[in-house]
């Protein structure tokens, strides 16, 4: 069955640090495990039951449900849940760095092929490179590489959404605080 780019946005990226998902993903193969499996060709919905687990490329999804349809030219709408549904994934190398693996969990994730966006409801949680947003919903439109967290769709404001971003050295720091090439004791 492919699935596109469905899932290759699962990297969801943090304000300080945003980067989009391995674009090899992409171009992998779809690799999905689960208890049960049940298709409607003619509807082209696909369920995948239990202990789901759902790979291509980096990407990593582990849910209790998968339901993924497919539209007439290919792109595919999945809907995860699961208590949490958990995803891994690596973002795309920028200059020398290596990607980041993004870690996340909620109750349910939408993920749309077609328009590249992914949602989290319900206990939305991303860790990516130590930084951690949490929200009720997450959002990350892998097009225009937008991230927004809210207490609730439509942002709400009966909640709080609370993210936690850790200091970052510059690319170009000496590699002890203070420390410079003219601090160096003479060689012997």
């Amino acid at each position: 069955m492919p699935a596109g780019a469905a899932l290759a946005a699962l990297a969801l990226c943090l304000p300080a640090a945003a980067a989009l998902a391995e674009k090899a993903d992409r171009d992998k193969p779809t690799q999905i495990e689960a208890d049960r499996m049940s298709a409607d060709d003619a509807r082209r919905i696909s369920i995948f039951e239990g202990n789901v687990v759902f790979s291509k490329g980096t990407i990593s999804l582990r849910a209790e449900r998968i339901v993924v349809r497919q539209d007439a030219e290919g792109f595919l709408q999945a809907s995860a849940s699961g208590k949490p549904v958990r995803f891994r994934q690596r973002s795309d190398p920028r200059g020398a760095r290596e990607g980041v693996w993004a870690e996340g969990e909620a109750l349910r994730i939408e993920i749309d092929d077609r328009s590249q966006k992914v949602e989290l409801f319900e206990q939305a949680r991303v860790l990516r490179d130590q930084d951690e947003v949490r929200g009720e919903y997450i959002a990350l439109d892998q097009r225009s590489e937008v991230f927004s967290a809210s207490a609730a769709k439509g942002g709400s404001t009966a909640g709080r959404v609370r993210a936690v971003i850790q200091p970052k050295a510059p690319a170009d720091a000496p590699s002890a605080p203070g420390k410079t090439e003219t601090d160096k004791p003479p060689a012997r």
